[in-house]
């Protein structure tokens, strides 16, 4: 066993924003200029209303996603969105920064034979720009566009499953969040790391190990993928 696995491709799996790419900074920021000094509390009414527009029409791309989930933002709010405003976080997406620790994790894994794919709610030409910002070669994008719909769902992980033949045997999946990423790789027997960035309290069961940002990342995906 330990042998065959030591030969085969190993894949390892990341969510982009929120575990590589800063998130919560890239939407705080967006809103800030839009609306100086509201940036931190809208945050969490966004991140709220996201969710729901994304499930509400699945096929729907991820640019006008943030576009509408803004402008329901401002209304719940009582602010005044231009309509031309509503595409700020679009525009600006490209340039959200990673994680100090993103790009030292995602190079370890590489010089290590792991081989890198990005599973993102993301159209393609967002996530095409967001990778020049990685600086990491990344061998495979399965984005909410190639499979018309939004994590949780789980047409992510069957696309990459059935394209790149992985299973649980040679793949581990590394993501941020608990709803998104974690919950349906467990539901789909994927081994999975936790990148609990923000002390979410939610149950840490959900995955098979959890670290607090990417430092450390190479020798807990090690340990994981041999948990076969």
């Amino acid at each position: 066993m330990t042998e065959r696995l030591s030969l085969m491709i190993r894949w390892a799996t990341f969510d982009c924003f929120g575990t590589l790419v800063d998130w919560r900074h890239g939407i705080t920021t967006g809103i800030e200029l839009l609306f100086p000094g509201r940036g931190g509390d809208l945050l969490e009414v966004y991140n709220r209303i996201e969710p729901r527009v994304q499930a509400e029409v699945p096929v729907r791309r991820y640019r006008e996603v943030l576009a509408e989930s803004l402008r329901r933002t401002a209304a719940e709010a009582g602010l005044d969105l231009l309509p031309d405003d509503a595409s700020m976080l679009g525009t600006g997406l490209p340039y959200w920064p990673v994680f100090p620790d993103t790009r030292a994790a995602l190079a370890d894994l590489r010089a290590a034979g792991w081989r890198l794919a990005l599973l993102t709610n993301c159209d393609r030409d967002l996530i095409a720009e967001t990778e020049r910002r990685l600086a990491v070669p990344i061998d495979a994008v399965v984005t909410a566009e190639d499979v018309g719909g939004y994590k949780p769902g789980h047409g992510h992980f069957e696309r990459f499953a059935s394209s790149f033949d992985a299973s649980r045997e040679n793949w581990v999946h590394v993501a941020q969040s608990h709803f998104h990423d974690m919950v349906p790789a467990q539901e789909l027997g994927i081994r999975r790391v936790w990148i609990n960035r923000h002390g979410d309290p939610r149950d840490p069961a959900v995955a098979d190990a959890v670290l607090p940002g990417l430092t450390g990342l190479l020798e807990t995906a090690e340990r994981v993928h041999r948990m076969g």
